[in-house]
């Protein structure tokens, strides 16, 4: 039976195999408990759910260079993933004993003679490598091969659920067509210039109406009302002292920044003996080729031997050759680290020296920046101190010289303090009954806030806001006039005008995909362009008028182009492996409801508390 499973199942399940268990160990996580819970008669073993979070959280920890809590890992659902996953293996499992599927021991010697852990340095397996590597796991032999045995048999069996699936050419097919058709299309803009007068006053009824009808429009945001001390690092600059030594030490330090060697712009073309880069040289000097051409003979492009800007020492033994050079050029055939080569030299970037008297004040600045910060570090714990001592943000600001400031914080609010995200995040966040704390800014600098009064949304009346009202007004009736005229000129283009007669400019665009963008016009346009026949002209909205949009063209793509097949063939593969893995979730929750889940918390909590 396990001859008919597929190599590559085969091999990644052995992967899992030994990821899973060499190196883990085996543990007891209190008690005789050996299993979190069963599937039928199938037992969770306790040491895989523990594995497989373990390795989970890793991976994890390795994607995003972040050490990761199990708090934090619960937050993001890993531990209730791996549980899922190790319910649906166990479920297989019961079905393959169910069902009687197992693998010989033929099979299995052969497995795990081919696993290269387990192999010696001759590349054939070792059983002193085999016994060390379970040993070091803390598994047996026979645990480790009845765990391998037990996931083949469960591969053959997920193997049989999702075989033979296959994407249809016509599904792949229309999806392409859909994302890679492109439209030709004509369109024109509708605005305020073709109405006959331009939109007025309005009257009081009319514009009480507006605001009636739009209240949103004239309601004040909530208003948060902030007192907050502030340690900006620019504010304890005039604390620092320099000293020349202290400038002169950090001169040193970066001298590499102000006194730069002379550099050329360098590409290498490195052949396999000195008589192929010779006769390379030799069609240069006759001009039977030239160095592209040299370079597309090696199946090379430019950029695969392009050194960028590099000092004479970089060069090694072709570096005075190469800075012998004058003007670019190339030289060549000369001995480099690779091999003989040819270097072709493309610009000079001149040597730059800054003296230390001319770094000064540069230095000077980045020494006082550099400074200042960590002052600011070294208040944070003082700072902390005192709000716990019960000092109030004003006490924080008078003791140690910090900005006291107030604001009338709204989520639009983005001058000063307020452009910090931080600082946004703490307002927002805030409330009465909150103590001070530091927290601290992306420049360096630390605040602290007290909230001191939320004023609510509020409706002004209609004559606090008269002029806002009537522009809002005459913004809103100019689009309706407009919208209105467009409709009108569907009708005079039906009846053989054109936009262009019309005193509109029309604008022609060709091969435009979904997602193309066009300056000025709402995205409405484009999803209108994609959805219309082609046939006759529509009318589309914009904020600020009208667009009247005529398409041309349907451009399917090519279904037969190398490009096209590539895709296709790459999304068949990945719908057809996403259609397996659902299958095989359908299959295994089916079997899980046929055969029962119980799992003891008690021991899943035992397991978790192994984790930071």
């Amino acid at each position: 039976m396990a001859t008919k499973v597929s190599r590559i199942f085969v091999w990644i399940i052995m992967g899992m195999v030994l990821v899973g268990l060499v190196g883990f160990g085996s543990f007891n996580f209190g008690g005789s408990a050996t299993s979190i819970g069963k599937v039928g008669d199938t037992e969770i073993d306790a040491n895989r759910y523990f594995r497989e979070l373990r390795a989970e959280m890793q991976a994890f920890e390795a994607q995003y260079g972040q050490n990761l809590t199990f708090a934090q890992a619960k937050m993001f659902g890993l531990d209730q993933a791996v549980l899922d996953r190790v319910i649906a293996q166990a479920a297989f499992e019961n079905e393959t004993g169910r069902l009687g599927l197992s693998v010989g021991d033929a099979e299995i010697a052969r497995q795990i003679k081919e696993i290269e852990a387990f192999q010696g340095v001759d590349g054939k397996f070792d059983r002193e490598m085999y016994d060390f590597a379970l040993q070091q796991s803390g598994l047996t032999v026979a645990e480790f091969e009845a765990s391998l045995r037990a996931d083949v048999a469960r591969t053959i069996l997920q193997g049989a659920v999702s075989s033979g699936i296959a994407v249809p050419a016509v599904y792949t097919d229309t999806l392409f067509a859909w994302a890679r058709e492109t439209r030709d299309f004509t369109w024109a803009r509708v605005d305020a210039s073709v109405l006959d007068t331009p939109v007025g006053l309005p009257d009081d009824e009319t514009l009480q109406a507006f605001y009636d009808e739009n209240p949103e429009l004239f309601t004040t945001p909530e208003i948060r009302k902030i007192t907050y001390a502030w340690a900006a690092p620019e504010d304890m600059i005039d604390r620092i002292e320099v000293s020349d030594e202290e400038l002169r030490a950090l001169y040193d330090q970066r001298i590499e920044e102000f006194v730069v060697p002379e550099r050329r712009l360098v590409e290498r073309l490195v052949f396999g003996s000195d008589t192929e880069a010779q006769a390379a040289a030799d069609r240069l000097a006759a001009g039977d080729a030239s160095f592209e051409d040299l370079v597309a003979e090696r199946d090379l492009d430019l950029s695969d031997i392009d050194l960028g800007d590099v000092t004479e020492d970089e060069l090694g033994a072709a570096g005075p050759e190469v800075f012998a050079l004058s003007e670019p050029g190339i030289v060549g055939p000369v001995e480099t680290s690779l091999g003989p080569a040819l270097i072709r030299m493309n610009a000079i970037l001149a040597a730059r020296e800054t003296s230390f008297e001319e770094a000064s004040e540069e230095l000077k600045g980045d020494y006082a920046a550099d400074a200042a910060r960590r002052l600011v570090d070294d208040l944070v714990p003082t700072l902390d101190d005192d709000l716990a001592g019960g000092a109030t943000i004003e006490d924080l600001a008078g003791n140690h010289g910090l900005r006291l400031q107030t604001i009338d914080w709204t989520p639009g609010s983005d001058e000063g303090i307020a452009a910090y995200d931080s600082f946004r995040a703490a307002a927002a966040a805030v409330t009465e009954d909150d103590y001070p704390e530091v927290i601290e800014l992306s420049d360096g600098g630390v605040f602290a806030l007290r909230l001191d009064e939320v004023v609510a949304p509020r409706l002004q009346p209609l004559d606090e806001v008269r002029d806002e009202a009537i522009a809002a007004w005459q913004a809103a009736e100019t689009r309706r006039q407009v919208l209105a005229r467009a409709e009108a000129m569907l009708d005079e283009i039906e009846g053989g005008e054109t936009p262009a007669s019309l005193g509109l400019t029309e604008v022609i665009e060709t091969a435009m995909s979904r997602d193309a963008f066009i300056d000025g016009t709402p995205p409405a346009l484009m999803r209108t362009v994609f959805e219309m026949a082609p046939d006759g002209w529509q009318v589309v909205s914009g904020d600020e008028g009208a667009f009247l949009v005529h398409l041309d063209a349907v451009n399917a793509p090519d279904q037969e182009a190398a490009e096209a097949r590539a895709i296709k063939a790459n999304f068949s593969q990945q719908i057809s492996q996403q259609m397996a893995l659902d299958l095989q979730s359908a299959f295994a929750a089916e079997l899980e409801n046929r055969a029962g889940i119980t799992l003891d918390q008690g021991v899943i909590n035992a397991v978790n508390a192994n984790f930071p």
